[in-house]
């Protein structure tokens, strides 16, 4: 199976709520759907106010060429301003198992 998993968990910057993260992220959305490798994304978004972001790839390869493009090709997205740094635990990870 070839699959690996972009996991992001991070809480907003005071004042800013999860649809307020959404409205961010529709020039990420777009630049994603552009990416070589791009399965599909999911926000959630817990009682507590973490945000977790999980992107699906085909590869850790595809994941990692992707995220270093948020960090340059889409340094000007207003997501990043959204986002308390300081909070963000990131990975990508490959798919050991899946139940369809």
């Amino acid at each position: 199976m070839s699959e690996a998993l972009e996991m992001t968990t991070f809480r907003l910057v005071p004042g800013l709520s999860g649809a307020d993260f959404v409205e961010a992220n529709k020039d990420i959305d777009d630049y994603l759907r552009r990416q070589p490798g791009f399965r599909w994304r999911r926000i959630t978004e817990t009682e507590d106010g973490t945000i977790t972001d999980i992107v699906a790839w085909d590869s850790v390869a595809d994941g990692r060429r992707s995220a270093s493009g948020i960090m340059t090709e889409m340094a000007d997205s207003p997501v990043h301003a959204t986002i308390d740094h300081a909070t963000v635990d990131f990975r990508i990870v490959p798919v050991l198992h899946q139940v369809i």
